[in-house]
């Protein structure tokens, strides 16, 4: 067994994101506007897609050199058809000291009304669900595709039923568009008992516009929140753990916060991504990524593919977020649905 690899700044490889399709029923601002991926946009052909076998043995590859987490992502994970068999198939897997892997997924929410059930009964531990406002018109304004919040709290209500908890919910603050959701959606959790997690609006890709002026800063979320019900942060949980968290001092839970604009975070960064079309990439803000389908289809052997991932890991240096100028709109980038966010 290969001992497990670290990059060149001493990282280890924990976190494996996995995308399994590029499509969405969404059109978010920030990852899919419709006004660039309409309905004459041409998703990847199925022959370019990663199938369920093949996407196991990456996996399997993957928890051998010390992933113990796994997140299904995509685009919108639960538009690929039987996602429940993979589900299956990646519960079996066992970390290299025999444990559960930790196997989540993050989903807008719109189908976990009927795949909730199916999904925890195949062994999906918990899910992440993305909600940028209570508001209709403020949500409308994000998703791009008038999709109602009572359908997503509804999911929410579904996953929770079926034991997919803690559950956390990633809210995307933009500038002039949700901040006023920022309160709001603080009280909601609160009473829900959900994880509420705001996220810096982040240059990811080249179709959302993004400026700096856009990005509500950390300390302001934090600021708008404990002004309302203290609280005080909490140590990470795990290295590599990309939320600053703080606990409300009244006990109904914390809340945290994604800054990888303001607050970078990258020298304790253990992720890698793997793309529907089965490229790797070992940053999200990367441009090119290594052809794993290749190697799955070329008749490589298992020991081959460790070799090739762990070779993909040692040269590993990125550090985007903590080189980030200004403006990063003339720089090289990936759109986020298609590497799974």
């Amino acid at each position: 067994m290969l001992a497990p690899p670290l990059d060149r700044l001493g990282r280890p490889l924990h976190d494996l994101r996995i995308s399994v399709t590029d499509r969405c029923n969404f059109r978010c601002t920030y990852c899919m506007p419709k006004e660039i991926f309409g309905r004459d946009y041409e998703f990847l052909p199925k022959d370019q897609v990663l199938s369920f076998e093949e996407i196991h043995r990456a996996a399997r590859a993957f928890v051998e050199l010390g992933v113990e987490k796994l997140r299904i992502t995509g685009g919108e994970p639960l538009v690929r058809r039987g996602l429940p068999e993979l589900i299956r198939m990646l519960a079996e897997l066992r970390t290299r000291d025999g444990r559960e892997l930790d196997l989540t997924l993050t989903t807008n929410g719109a189908a976990l009304r009927a795949l909730a059930k199916p999904l925890a009964e195949a062994g999906l531990r918990r899910v992440t669900v993305s909600l940028d406002s209570l508001d209709d018109h403020v949500f409308s304004a994000m998703n791009g595709v008038d999709f109602p919040v009572a359908r997503v709290l509804d999911g929410i209500d579904a996953a929770l039923d079926a034991g997919l908890a803690p559950i956390k919910v990633n809210m995307v603050v933009r500038r002039g568009i949700n901040e006023t959701s920022v309160v709001p959606m603080a009280r909601w959790a609160r009473e829900t008992r959900v994880t509420l997690r705001f996220i810096e609006y982040m240059d990811v890709g080249h179709s959302n516009g993004w400026r700096l002026d856009d990005v509500v800063p950390a300390a302001e979320l934090v600021d708008a929140v404990t002004a309302a019900w203290p609280a005080a942060p909490v140590d990470p949980g795990y290295r590599g753990e990309v939320a600053d968290r703080w606990r409300y001092a009244d006990g109904a839970g914390e809340f945290g916060i994604i800054s990888s604009v303001t607050r970078p975070f990258c020298r304790d960064c253990t992720r890698a991504r793997l793309s529907t079309d089965g490229k790797l990439y070992t940053c999200l803000f990367a441009v090119d990524g290594r052809d794993v389908r290749a190697v799955l289809r070329d008749g490589s052997t298992d020991e081959d593919l460790l070799a090739f991932l762990a070779d993909i890991w040692h040269a590993r240096d990125d550090r985007y977020s903590e080189l980030r100028a200004q403006s990063t709109s003339d720089l090289p980038k990936i759109e986020m649905f298609a590497m799974g966010g």
